[in-house]
């Protein structure tokens, strides 16, 4: 019988469940869907041959997170490619604003605002480690370099508040900006949303957003490998319903949102954080439409052809339009896409010739609305042509996304609406937001800090917390993961 059974193969539950294993417990990982990976799952969703992400498709954190630095993902066979250009922002008249890797290609091509570009980004990406540990932290801890600190936090309080117009003077770096900020699925310009921007637009100059050779779907077989080599075990198709199933387990961990904690926890948690958990509010939500193509995407603007993502909506107002839109319910008539095109730097994706492209686009909570139409037209909008390379298409709308993944509450991909006090008080207000009132139960999810992302942050938390608690293991994880961390130390 295994020590410790984890709830989910994401990213966080296989996190959790490699640094158990690393500790010399016994592990056993269960996974409702037919293929272990949660959101980092590939599959051939439209035609033989062409490989789609099914949620995550390109990776910031991939060699920045804290987790898949000690854990290497390249040592452990994933080619990470990286994009020249991070990601890019088209506009109307052929113009678009330029993340690339390289920060000073980037402050160039910004016209009158490139000065302001490195204002904001260069301190940050100059110590883009603090900065991780200040965005990736548990909340609960001060960060060890308050300085890097105090520069991102006046930079979020600045971009997220009214006073987020004063630094430009144009329009394309405003909008390039608010881009990235609006993977939050929340109006940019908010706290919570520009936190997920900064960091993520220092990464686009520091680490780079990085896309695995052949999918996503590398990353949870890396940990998968390394997890099964320890002794672990993984089993799919194995829905969990009840706490009662893992016998003398002494420590259960739940890569689940708060939905599915309820219901597997039952009558098993106290009614008050059962309350807490029915009280925690769902945002909105993905429709997600994945294309095959028979040749790559004819950007109007110069460079688009050299991202790995793109972000289609326009103006930082219009995308301010776009997302009240969807926080108020309603679907918005010319609605934000996130795009990524692998085949930029994969050949793997599609076969000769064919390429795949990546779509989502924000829509209400629980929406069954096809909205392919207004992603087509969206593309279209600053890719005259790529209707007519439309091979074949794929959509699943927000209702159908928790039959793929049952985290995905009526299709928010967030396991949370990214609101300030969900943010700060993940999933409810507890001074330890892993640790259940139910003894040896854990949540290890995204719905926990630091929140949404492949970065696996939310499982190495939680994973140092039960060894602790359940096992008297007072190793860091992170060199249970690098043993030669705590040599350099």
């Amino acid at each position: 019988m295994a020590d410790v059974a984890v709830v989910g193969s994401g990213p966080n539950g296989l996190a959790a469940a490699v640094i158990l294993a690393r500790a010399g417990l016994a592990v056993e990982v269960f996974e409702a869907q037919p293929t272990a990976g949660g959101g980092s799952r590939t599959a051939e969703l439209t035609l033989p041959g062409y490989h789609h992400d099914v949620c995550a498709g390109a990776h910031p954190m991939a060699l920045a997170s804290p987790f898949f630095r000690a854990f290497d993902l390249p040592a452990h066979g994933v080619e990470l490619l990286m994009p020249e250009v991070s990601y890019a922002h088209p506009m109307d008249g052929g113009r678009a604003g330029l993340a690339w890797h390289d920060l000073d290609r980037a402050v160039a091509g910004l016209g009158r605002d490139g000065a302001a570009w490195r204002g904001l980004f260069e301190p940050l990406v100059r110590q883009w480690e603090a900065v991780v540990d200040v965005a990736m932290g548990d909340l609960r801890r001060p960060p060890a370099d308050l300085v890097t600190a105090l520069r991102f936090g006046l930079r979020v309080f600045e971009q997220g508040t009214p006073l987020w117009n004063k630094r430009f003077q144009d329009d394309l770096a405003p909008a390039l900006l608010t881009g990235v900020a609006t993977h939050a699925i929340t109006p940019p310009r908010a706290i919570p949303a520009m936190g997920a921007g900064m960091l993520l637009g220092t990464l686009a100059h520091a680490g780079g957003w990085v896309l695995p050779r052949g999918g996503s779907q590398a990353i949870p077989n890396a940990l998968i490998t390394e997890l099964e080599r320890l002794g672990g075990k993984v089993y799919t198709g194995q829905r969990v319903d009840s706490l009662a199933e893992f016998g003398t387990a002494r420590a259960v961990l739940l890569d689940t949102s708060p939905a599915e904690l309820l219901r597997i926890g039952g009558d098993q948690l106290p009614r008050r954080y059962a309350n807490q958990l029915g009280r925690v509010h769902y945002g909105g939500a993905a429709c997600k439409v994945d294309f095959a193509l028979s040749g790559p995407v004819p950007w109007r603007a110069k460079d688009c052809d050299r991202a790995g993502t793109l972000h289609l909506i326009g103006t930082r107002e219009e995308a301010m339009v776009a997302e009240r839109a969807v926080a108020a319910g309603r679907h918005a008539e010319n609605p934000y896409v996130l795009a990524i095109q692998p085949g930029v730097v994969d050949d793997t994706r599609a076969p000769a010739g064919g390429h795949t492209f990546y779509t989502y686009a924000h829509v209400p909570n629980g929406s069954t609305r096809d909205i392919s139409d207004q992603i087509i037209a969206q593309v279209e909008r600053f890719a005259p042509g790529f209707t007519d390379l439309i091979v074949a298409k794929h959509v699943w709308t927000a209702a159908e996304l928790p039959a793929h993944n049952a985290n995905y509450f009526g299709g928010d991909i967030s396991a949370g609406a990214m609101t300030l006090r969900q943010t700060a008080f993940r999933p409810v207000a507890r001074w330890n937001p892993y640790a259940t009132p139910v003894s040896g139960l854990y949540l290890c999810s995204s719905a926990t800090p630091p929140g949404p992302g492949v970065h696996g942050m939310n499982g190495l938390n939680a994973a140092r917390h039960v060894l602790r608690r359940e096992f008297g293991i007072r190793t860091d994880p992170l060199e249970l993961l690098d043993p030669g961390r705590a040599a350099t130390r």
